[in-house]
């Protein structure tokens, strides 16, 4: 089991250094890297992009905009009611608590350097080079993604922040 698991890591390692490097480049730099480097390197990729993902950056970006928002008036002509003060604070949610699937995230650590390629051929044609090109896809997808994440869950926590509970009104049995 353990074998076949690190085989498929060093498959999934070979198989993105091609893609993101270009196929031709790909093979020539594994042929003529050293064995043990390859044996121990390609592995780690599918490791280190799993690791990557279960970062939650956009979690430290949200609070620094909550606590620096008012003093950023170039926000608040960007996003109208940002450094307003809230009627009450929510409560915070438990990081631990937003559950997301290991299903989540390993498909989308494994997708990643795909996207990372298309978005660079899509957004950089110019650069000539496929690795310049993938990395800056990657960054690109990355802080695009996580700009909408940081806007979503700001826009959450203003509706939770704003909401508020009403009486239910009574209606008389007889009148129904």
């Amino acid at each position: 089991m353990v074998g076949s698991i690190y085989w498929t890591a060093v498959t999934y390692g070979a198989v993105t250094v091609m893609q993101v490097v270009g196929h031709k480049e790909g093979l020539d730099v594994m042929e003529r890297a050293d064995p043990l480097f390859l044996l121990i390197g390609l592995p780690t990729i599918p490791v280190m992009l799993i690791l990557g993902k279960m970062i939650r950056w956009e979690d430290y970006v949200l609070r620094l905009w909550r606590k620096y928002s008012n003093k950023l008036q170039i926000l608040n002509s960007i996003f109208p009611g940002i450094g307003c003060p809230v009627p009450r604070i929510p409560a915070e949610a438990n990081p631990l608590a937003d559950h997301v699937s290991a299903t989540r995230i390993l498909c989308g650590a494994l997708v990643f350097p795909t996207i990372a390629t298309i978005v660079g051929k899509l957004m950089f044609s110019s650069v000539n080079s496929n690795l310049q090109r993938t990395i800056l896809g990657g960054i690109a997808f990355v802080a695009i993604k996580g700009a909408f994440k940081v806007y979503f869950k700001q826009q959450q926590y203003l509706r939770q922040a704003h909401r508020k509970i009403l009486n239910f009104p009574e209606v008389d049995e007889a009148s129904a």
